[in-house]
């Protein structure tokens, strides 16, 4: 039944587009290969958040699991960008459409939900505020409004019920940003490499300084937390465009690595490398988990760990063992899908 009704509507299709009009494909943004590992890092990094909040006095360090969260997007929605110029399918309409399309039907439900809950239980004061941070939520400047009023440990910001929407907010205005600036770049000409680096370079710079300034301000400033979603572009782009060159590189690490490290030569795999990158990212993520805290001058030089970690797990790939076996757990895989808000469910939420 299905199909007849299927052929139907091919049939009066192509009869008023005439022949061949159902072949037709409007070219499409690109999107990288599914890779679970990258899922189940995501899961770490929420469960890393949930847990700081839900017992800040076990994982000091979990909030850390913002910046994990950075570098992820900004590696995938970079490969996506890169890939599309590249094959000349970029379309800002169907970018910005389907992060629309992804995001919002969330997004509506959370700040209705809150609004609901705090018209009968919240005072007049508590509810005007609570009704500005909606706004800002709803406008994707979260974080400017979060850092008018207070910072991120203060205790008043335990009162807050949108507090995490900062992190959303940073993220959207570097999807605002990057693409149009990557779109100029790419259509002059320009050394896309370069000018990646030298933003990421700036920004940290000025995450640098900043701290010793207004750590409220660098906290919640997407100047200063620019290079780490700028990490991950920069690994997008290696991934892509200097695979081979890497790839050489890698043979001949793999090949004298186990021979110093194993006594025989049978344990030489060619997945050495990529163990070492895996496993040291791990130890980066578990030693910041543990170690940083909010008496800290945070992000400055301490949000090296997260993302230095995050950047090596990633470039580890999907078939080393901390990957494979750690971050690809079904489990963790499940918990990154649900808090995947970053519209690229063709390459992250389905095989």
């Amino acid at each position: 039944m299905i199909a007849t009704l299927r052929s139907l509507v091919r049939s009066t299709y192509e009869s008023i587009r005439g022949p061949g009009a159902m072949t037709v494909q409007e070219p499409h943004l690109s999107h990288p290969k599914y890779r679970p590992d990258i899922a189940g890092l995501r899961g770490v990094a929420v469960l890393a958040v949930v847990a700081f909040h839900a017992f800040p006095s076990w994982i000091i360090g979990g909030f850390i699991g913002v910046d994990v969260f950075f570098v992820i997007s900004g590696y995938l929605i970079s490969a996506i960008i890169f890939e599309s110029l590249d094959k000349g399918t970029f379309s800002f309409f169907e970018f910005y459409s389907r992060r629309i399309k992804r995001l919002f039907p969330a997004i509506i439900l959370v700040l209705g939900a809150c609004f609901a809950f705090g018209w009968f239980v919240l005072l007049g004061d508590e509810l005007n505020q609570l009704g500005k941070h909606i706004a800002a939520g709803s406008g994707f400047i979260s974080n400017l409004v979060l850092w008018s009023e207070a910072g991120y440990f203060d205790s008043a910001a335990e009162t807050k019920p949108l507090l995490h929407l900062w992190s959303l907010g940073i993220e959207e205005q570097f999807y605002i940003v990057w693409p149009l600036l990557l779109w100029f770049v790419w259509k002059r000409k320009f050394n896309v490499l370069t000018i990646t680096i030298v933003l990421a370079v700036a920004s940290f710079i000025l995450n640098l300084k900043g701290i010793k300034q207004d750590m409220v301000a660098t906290f919640y400033s997407l100047q200063s937390r620019f290079w780490e979603l700028l990490s991950g572009s920069l690994l997008a782009w290696a991934t892509l465009y200097k695979k081979d060159a890497f790839a050489n590189i890698k043979s001949k690490i793999d090949f004298w690595l186990p021979q110093i490290i194993f006594s025989n030569k049978q344990n030489n795999d060619g997945k050495t490398l990529a163990n070492v990158f895996s496993f040291v990212g791990l130890f980066l993520l578990v030693y910041g988990f543990l170690r940083i805290n909010k008496e800290l001058s945070f992000p400055g030089k301490w949000a090296l760990v997260p993302v230095l970690g995050a950047v090596l797990i990633i470039t580890a790939g999907s078939k080393a063992w901390v990957n494979r076996t750690l971050l690809s757990n079904k489990i963790v895989v499940w918990v990154g899908l649900i808090a995947d808000f970053t519209d690229l469910t063709p390459s992250i939420s389905r095989v």
